[in-house]
Protein backbone atom coordinates (compact mmCIF):
# COMPACT_ATOMS: atom_id res chain seq x y z
CA UNK A 1 0.00 0.00 0.00
CA UNK A 2 1.32 3.17 -1.14
CA UNK A 3 2.13 6.01 2.05
CA UNK A 4 0.47 9.29 2.87
CA UNK A 5 3.74 10.63 1.98
CA UNK A 6 4.31 9.52 -1.23
CA UNK A 7 1.11 10.56 -2.57
CA UNK A 8 1.93 13.73 -1.23
CA UNK A 9 4.95 13.78 -2.72
CA UNK A 10 3.25 12.77 -6.13
CA UNK A 11 0.28 15.74 -5.36
CA UNK A 12 2.83 18.26 -5.45
CA UNK A 13 4.81 16.94 -8.51
CA UNK A 14 1.63 16.93 -10.33
CA UNK A 15 0.77 20.77 -9.36
CA UNK A 16 4.19 21.62 -10.12
CA UNK A 17 3.92 20.95 -13.65
CA UNK A 18 0.31 22.24 -13.74
CA UNK A 19 1.49 24.96 -12.83
CA UNK A 20 5.20 25.28 -14.74
CA UNK A 21 3.24 24.63 -18.05
CA UNK A 22 0.72 27.44 -17.61
CA UNK A 23 3.24 29.60 -16.67
CA UNK A 24 5.33 28.91 -19.87
CA UNK A 25 2.20 29.56 -21.66
CA UNK A 26 1.33 32.63 -20.30
CA UNK A 27 5.21 33.59 -20.74
CA UNK A 28 5.08 32.48 -24.48
CA UNK A 29 2.25 34.66 -24.74
CA UNK A 30 2.74 37.82 -22.95
CA UNK A 31 6.09 37.74 -24.97
CA UNK A 32 4.67 37.44 -28.14
CA UNK A 33 7.48 33.83 -28.91
CA UNK A 34 7.71 32.79 -32.85
CA UNK A 35 7.00 29.65 -33.85
CA UNK A 36 5.03 26.96 -32.50
CA UNK A 37 7.87 24.43 -31.43
CA UNK A 38 7.13 24.71 -27.46
CA UNK A 39 3.55 24.07 -27.80
CA UNK A 40 3.60 20.22 -27.70
CA UNK A 41 6.10 19.54 -25.07
CA UNK A 42 4.24 22.03 -22.83
CA UNK A 43 0.97 20.66 -23.62
CA UNK A 44 2.38 17.08 -22.88
CA UNK A 45 3.79 18.52 -19.37
CA UNK A 46 0.21 20.28 -18.93
CA UNK A 47 -1.64 17.04 -19.48
CA UNK A 48 0.74 14.43 -17.31
CA UNK A 49 0.84 17.12 -14.48
CA UNK A 50 -3.41 17.10 -14.46
CA UNK A 51 -3.38 13.25 -14.31
CA UNK A 52 -0.51 13.16 -11.44
CA UNK A 53 -2.27 15.91 -9.28
CA UNK A 54 -5.54 14.24 -9.67
CA UNK A 55 -4.30 10.64 -8.72
CA UNK A 56 -2.41 12.28 -5.95
CA UNK A 57 -5.14 14.15 -4.48
CA UNK A 58 -7.49 11.16 -4.83
CA UNK A 59 -4.53 8.85 -3.50
CA UNK A 60 -4.34 11.34 -0.21
CA UNK A 61 -8.13 11.49 0.16
CA UNK A 62 -8.21 7.43 0.54
CA UNK A 63 -5.34 7.74 3.25
CA UNK A 64 -7.07 10.21 5.21
CA UNK A 65 -9.97 7.97 5.01
CA UNK A 66 -12.70 10.37 3.36
CA UNK A 67 -13.54 8.20 0.36
CA UNK A 68 -15.82 6.54 2.20
CA UNK A 69 -18.98 7.92 2.37
CA UNK A 70 -19.97 11.49 0.89
CA UNK A 71 -17.33 14.15 -0.11
CA UNK A 72 -16.84 17.49 2.08
CA UNK A 73 -17.78 20.38 0.24
CA UNK A 74 -13.67 21.49 -0.02
CA UNK A 75 -12.98 18.65 -2.11
CA UNK A 76 -15.37 19.91 -5.05
CA UNK A 77 -13.90 23.29 -4.71
CA UNK A 78 -10.33 22.02 -5.34
CA UNK A 79 -12.23 19.74 -8.13
CA UNK A 80 -13.48 23.06 -9.48
CA UNK A 81 -10.50 24.51 -8.91
CA UNK A 82 -8.50 21.22 -10.84
CA UNK A 83 -11.08 21.76 -14.00
CA UNK A 84 -10.35 25.28 -14.30
CA UNK A 85 -6.54 24.89 -14.38
CA UNK A 86 -7.08 22.07 -16.91
CA UNK A 87 -9.33 24.75 -19.24
CA UNK A 88 -6.51 27.19 -18.54
CA UNK A 89 -3.77 25.98 -21.24
CA UNK A 90 -6.67 25.55 -23.92
CA UNK A 91 -7.45 29.52 -23.27
CA UNK A 92 -4.22 30.68 -23.28
CA UNK A 93 -3.81 29.12 -26.51
CA UNK A 94 -6.87 30.45 -28.11
CA UNK A 95 -6.64 33.58 -26.67
CA UNK A 96 -3.14 35.21 -26.05
CA UNK A 97 -4.59 38.34 -24.93
CA UNK A 98 -6.11 36.72 -21.62
CA UNK A 99 -2.39 35.85 -20.47
CA UNK A 100 -2.04 38.95 -18.41
CA UNK A 101 -5.05 38.09 -16.46
CA UNK A 102 -4.61 34.51 -16.27
CA UNK A 103 -1.47 35.40 -14.28
CA UNK A 104 -3.38 36.29 -11.36
CA UNK A 105 -5.78 34.36 -11.26
CA UNK A 106 -3.47 30.72 -11.45
CA UNK A 107 -2.04 32.62 -8.41
CA UNK A 108 -5.39 33.50 -6.35
CA UNK A 109 -6.52 29.92 -7.18
CA UNK A 110 -3.84 28.03 -6.42
CA UNK A 111 -3.58 29.87 -3.03
CA UNK A 112 -7.28 29.35 -2.78
CA UNK A 113 -6.73 25.40 -3.37
CA UNK A 114 -3.45 25.41 -0.95
CA UNK A 115 -6.05 27.67 1.88
CA UNK A 116 -8.72 24.51 1.17
CA UNK A 117 -6.55 21.60 1.56
CA UNK A 118 -5.07 22.86 4.69
CA UNK A 119 -7.66 23.79 6.77
CA UNK A 120 -10.84 22.05 4.87
CA UNK A 121 -13.49 24.86 6.14
CA UNK A 122 -16.55 23.06 4.59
Amino acid sequence: MISYGVYKVVHFIGILMVLMSIGGLAMAAISQAPGKVWRRPVMITHGIGMLVSLVGGFGLLARLGVMHGSLPGWIYAKLAIWFIFGAMAGVLIRKPSLAKPLWVVVIVLGGLAAYLAGNKPF
